[in-house]
C-alpha cells in the first residue's frame, strides 16, 4: 500500500486548515474526530508486571548489611523495606512525623502533593526510638541525615542500596521501587486486601477511593501488624 509521506500530508492538511487559525486543542479534537471517521483503532499499551525480588535475594542482602554494623544504615533500610515509601519520601521523613507509639510515619505531601500515614512493625520500634534518639541528641531534624546535619539526599541512598547489593553479589537491577514492590506483593500474598494496602502505598484510583475511604487507619494496622511478624527480615 502506497502512503503520502507523514510530512507531505502534514502541508496538504495545512492547506485546508490554515484560513481557520487552529489552535492545539481543536486540532486535538479534529484528529480525534478523524481518527473515528477512518474507524482507527488506538493500540492498546502493555502492561508488564513489575520486576520483583524474591525473598531469599531480600535476606541475601540484608544480611550484610548486618554484617557491617552500621547502625544508620540498618535503620533506613528497614525503615525503606517496611514501610514501602519512596525514597524521595524517605530522605524527608523528620523526626517529628514519627509516631513510636502508634508505629506510624507521616508521609508528607508524598506523590501527588497527598499527605498518608504509613506503617511499621511493632518489633521495629525499639530500634527505631533508639535511632531517634541518637539523631535528637545530634540536634537533627530528619529522621536520616549526616554528619553535617544534611537530611540524606535521593542519590544518596540508592548509592547504598547499590553498594550492599553488589556486596551481597545480586547481580540483577533492583531500585528501590522494586523493594517497595515487593512489600507490597508480599503483603498481598499474605491475604491483605488490596483496600488495607492501598492507604499506605500511596496509590489512588477513581474506581476505589470510594471503598478505600471507609477503611479506618486502625483496621488496616491490626492487619499489617498480624502478618509482619513473619516478614523475611526481623
Amino acid at each position: 500500500m502506497h502512503r503520502t509521506p507523514p510530512k507531505k500530508k502534514a502541508r496538504e492538511l495545512a492547506k485546508y486548515l490554515r484560513a481557520e487559525r487552529p489552535d492545539y486543542p481543536y486540532l486535538k479534537s479534529v484528529f480525534r474526530a478523524l481518527r473515528a471517521e477512518l474507524e482507527v483503532e488506538i493500540p492498546k499499551a502493555e502492561h508488564r508486571l513489575p520486576e520483583v525480588p524474591t525473598e531469599e535475594e531480600l535476606r541475601q542482602f540484608y544480611q550484610v548489611v548486618w554484617q557491617t554494623r552500621n547502625f544508620a544504615d540498618m535503620v533506613l533500610i528497614k525503615t525503606l523495606f517496611y514501610t514501602g515509601v519512596r525514597v524521595s519520601e524517605l530522605v524527608s521523613i523528620r523526626l517529628a512525623d514519627v509516631d513510636v507509639e502508634r508505629c506510624q510515619i507521616r508521609i508528607t505531601r508524598g506523590k501527588g502533593g497527598k499527605d498518608r500515614q504509613v506503617p511499621f512493625p511493632v518489633s521495629f520500634r525499639e530500634l527505631l526510638a533508639l535511632h531517634m534518639q541518637r539523631m535528637q541528641e545530634k540536634q537533627a531534624t530528619h529522621l536520616f541525615e549526616s554528619v553535617r546535619k544534611k537530611k540524606y539526599t535521593d542519590r544518596g541512598v540508592r548509592k547504598m542500596l547499590e553498594r550492599y547489593a553488589q556486596v551481597a553479589g545480586i547481580t540483577r537491577s533492583l531500585s528501590p521501587h522494586k523493594w517497595r514492590h515487593f512489600l507490597f506483593t508480599w503483603l498481598k500474598k499474605q491475604g491483605i486486601d488490596d483496600a488495607l494496602i492501598q492507604p499506605y502505598s500511596g496509590h489512588e484510583s477513581r474506581q476505589s477511593l470510594e471503598i478505600y475511604s471507609k477503611l479506618s487507619l486502625a483496621d488496616a494496622q491490626q492487619e499489617y501488624d498480624q502478618v509482619m511478624g513473619r516478614f523475611p527480615i526481623q
